[in-house]
């Protein structure tokens, strides 16, 4: 029986978790400490009630001051068209409300996904997980064990997502443990985790949990969650530099958001800076149509014709496929080549 996990307890990181303890969650504040008069955009701040807002510091000092329409900002404020509600956008975009067991689901023949965690750092107001059931998916000791009990029954799962909320939210120690119970399991070859927090408060990515994952018998793959190329400024790129030395895959995955990167200039320039901190362009999501982030949405021929130029302009290994995913679907759907699901 592989080993339990603890999903409380264990040392503070001090630094990053110090960032996640001071982050803004009123507007008027964050839009103060950029210097920008929150009183014109006062009405849209209710939408907090919809959704939370958690946007750390280190995250605001990428963002350019007194421009209230700065690509990351443009993220994380509430606004007021977050209430609108628009046929076809719904609470459950992906259908993942109902899942295997209680914080795993099983979307894919060969990989599951955990919900390790289902706080973030920061809440991205297109988040296509703002409205996901976390208090049901919160397994308890006995739920991870069924967890790890179903992973080890399932010969054809090869591999472990590490998701949430933000699966880098636990502590290292934690982790550790759970990389133990995974590795233990012999079937599986590969760990990957996708995490928006080292982006957001780059400190996360510990000495310690780098060591960690470079000396794990499963192939470890970071998937960075990166949609601007403001957002990796040259702290997160030499971080990112020394787990890719480490043997690490990186790679990322965007979200074509209209106001932040529906702009051929504005991707070309993410994918070369990605690569100069050592991360592959791995996908372009179309915007899951959760409740709430209408206002987000890039139409099918726009975000086409934004591929066109990528291919034009960019080496073939820097332009992402450009994919939709549907609730139910056995794999994501490529929208850029017309090519089969991969």
């Amino acid at each position: 029986m592989p080993a339990m996990i603890p999903l409380n307890g264990g040392d503070l990181h001090i630094n990053w978790q110090k960032e996640l303890a001071r982050a803004f969650t009123a507007p008027d504040a964050l839009l103060d400490y950029l210097g920008i008069d929150p009183e014109p955009w006062r009405p849209g701040f209710g939408a907090r009630r919809l959704f939370p807002m958690r946007v750390p510091r280190p995250f605001a000092d990428k963002m350019r001051p007194g421009d209230i329409h700065d690509p990351l900002l443009r993220q994380v404020l509430p606004l007021g068209e977050e209430f609108a509600e628009v046929p076809g956008f719904v609470t459950d975009p992906l259908d993942e409300h109902d899942s295997a067991l209680p914080g795993l689901l099983h979307k894919y023949r060969s990989r599951v996904l955990l919900v390790l965690r289902g706080g973030c750092a920061v809440n991205c107001r297109y988040c296509f997980r703002r409205h996901f059931p976390y208090a049901d998916n919160s397994p308890g000791r006995e739920g991870w064990r069924e967890a790890l009990d179903y992973i080890a029954a399932h010969p054809e799962i090869n591999e472990v997502i590490l998701s949430g909320g933000d699966p880098l939210m636990a502590k290292d120690e934690q982790l550790a443990t759970l990389f133990d119970a995974l590795e233990a399991i012999p079937h599986l070859r590969r760990l990957r985790i996708h995490s928006r927090l080292p982006v957001v408060i780059p400190a996360r990515l510990t000495a310690a949990l780098r060591a960690r994952l470079a000396r794990s018998r499963l192939q470890a793959v970071l998937v960075l969650h990166v949609n601007h190329a403001h957002e990796v400024d040259d702290i997160l790129a030499d971080a990112l530099q020394d787990w890719r030395r480490a043997g690490i895959t990186l790679l990322n995955q965007s979200v074509l958001l209209a106001g932040v990167n529906d702009d051929a200039d504005r991707l070309c320039r993410l994918s070369e800076r990605l690569f100069e901190a050592g991360v592959l362009p791995y996908y372009l999501h179309q915007l899951d149509q959760v409740q709430g982030a209408a206002h987000f949405a890039v139409d099918d021929a726009r975000a086409t014709a934004l591929m066109a130029q990528l291919l034009a302009r960019l080496p073939g290994f820097l332009v992402p496929r450009l994919v939709r995913e549907i609730g139910g679907e056995l794999s994501k759907t490529p929208l850029d080549l017309g090519l089969e699901p991969c």
